[in-house]
């Protein structure tokens, strides 16, 4: 029996924990939020996924050392804006001696850094090889459910990517392997923001045409920004970049797309996230993204938007406009 250390507890965190318990594994959650673990440990589930009681294998600390020590694989979880604290502590403590996967998606602010660039930083070159990633379009909900899904997994070390391959898999929950591992992250990262774009179309009753548009020259963007970290343009065409940008644009488990629907009811953006009651991971990305777009002169109009609503205090309609008033140009994909 493998024994797993899972850093964080979101609502992602305790789906794929659950998966990976359920296969028989040994896992520890652990999560910094003291009010959430001792519900998870009384309840046996997650305090905003009532009804999906975690298998028998699966436990719950405050203690980080104890999701750490003595594992064979150590899953990451936590928020992009809190991944260089974390692992600064993991450094502290002791870097385990084991592969380390990580499932959240951002860009780090001011660094442009993609997250397994950040965890590579802080924890040293030496630890290269340990370091992978799991993505792809993939909703808590309907992973808890058993319901058919389909991911993508990366490392640094191809060695590591059959090993990820094999501990995440199940016969409703599928894992294809992709050593494109820039690709396999800045799609799930940038996807967010086209996201909120779409919940706020919707929000102000755009109708599908409109969201369409969104989606595929929400791609374009993220195609050319994935020109500054050397993806591989095929990756992102794929389930790492499509797959994810549609279900985050369509689901109605969206975080990113809700925030975009209650921005456009008129709500603030610290006002929608509270109303979420979870990390929106596109609002801090978004800015991540717009730093990388200027200082490499590339035009991201969708982005641009988002930004200006976010952090510009811009109106959603005064975006669209801002949006359709552009110069019409050659599609260019």
């Amino acid at each position: 029996m493998k024994k797993i250390g899972y850093l964080g507890a979101g609502v992602w965190g305790y789906g794929l924990a659950c998966l990976l318990a359920s296969k028989g594994y040994e896992v520890v959650s652990w999560s910094i939020e003291e009010e959430a673990v001792a519900f998870m440990q009384e309840k046996r589930e997650h305090p905003k996924l009532k009804g999906f009681l975690a298998p028998p294998s699966l436990s719950f600390t405050t203690d980080i050392s104890e999701a750490l020590t003595g594992q064979d694989l150590v899953v990451e979880g936590v928020t992009s804006a809190g991944i260089r604290h974390v692992f600064q502590t993991v450094k502290e403590i002791g870097v385990p001696d084991c592969p380390i996967i990580l499932t959240s998606k951002g860009i780090e602010q001011n660094t442009g850094l993609l997250l397994t660039e950040v965890v590579l930083e802080v924890l040293g070159q030496e630890h290269k090889d340990q370091i992978g990633c799991l993505s792809g379009p993939s909703i808590a909900q309907e992973v808890l459910e058993g319901l058919p899904s389909s991911v993508v997994c990366s490392a640094y070390n191809p060695d590591v990517i059959p090993l990820i391959h094999e501990v995440f898999s199940t016969t409703t929950f599928r894992v294809y392997p992709n050593f494109d591992i820039n690709g396999v992250e800045l799609g799930g990262a940038l996807k967010n923001i086209i996201a909120i774009a779409c919940g706020i179309s919707d929000g102000l009753g755009f109708g599908d045409n409109a969201k369409a548009a969104l989606m595929t020259r929400g791609l374009h963007e993220i195609r050319k920004l994935a020109v500054t970290k050397g993806c591989k343009p095929e990756t992102l065409n794929g389930l790492a970049g499509m797959g994810d940008l549609c279900v985050t644009c369509l689901s109605k488990f969206s975080r990113n797309y809700r925030f975009g629907r209650l921005i456009a009811e008129g709500y603030e953006p610290e006002a929608a996230k509270k109303e979420i009651g979870m990390v929106v991971e596109g609002t801090y990305t978004c800015l991540s993204a717009m730093q990388i777009a200027k200082k490499s002169d590339i035009e991201v109009p969708i982005t641009e938007s988002v930004y200006k609503v976010v952090y510009e205090n811009m109106s959603p309609k005064e975006a669209v406009k801002w949006l359709l008033q552009r110069a019409t140009k050659e599609e260019y994909l």
